[in-house]
């Protein structure tokens, strides 16, 4: 940790703070939605990642590892329940049917396991 430097001010020294510029680089869906959890839900973890300068690289590792995720998990999730391309030419509306409930099911996943943890 750094130590603190004081500036006298009249009879008083009060604490020369400064804080740091965070890269900001613009969040995804799951990095908004994970700030949005520690806002309301855990707000002195939210108040010390702030403070310390590392909100914004917590909120982006959690935007990009969840979104590696949901690849994983919806390669996986194809695999296993003979999501194709050949089911996709046969027949579009049951390949599109299949694929939005392999999406909610990874979505749900992450939201448990990165999201809300």
């Amino acid at each position: 940790m750094e130590e603190i430097k004081y500036v006298k001010n009249g009879d008083y020294l009060i604490p020369d703070l400064k804080l740091t510029q965070e890269e900001k680089k613009p969040l995804g869906k799951y990095g908004r939605m994970r700030r949005d959890f520690l806002k309301k839900n855990n707000p002195v973890l939210f108040s010390s990642l702030s403070l310390s300068g590392k909100l914004w690289q917590h909120l982006s590792e959690t935007d990009e590892s969840a979104n590696k995720y949901m690849e994983d998990l919806m390669q996986s999730l194809k695999e296993q329940n003979a999501v194709t391309e050949e089911l996709k030419a046969k027949n579009p509306m049951e390949w599109t049917q299949m694929m939005n409930s392999l999406k909610l099911q990874a979505e749900e996943i992450i939201l448990k396991e990165i999201i809300f943890s």
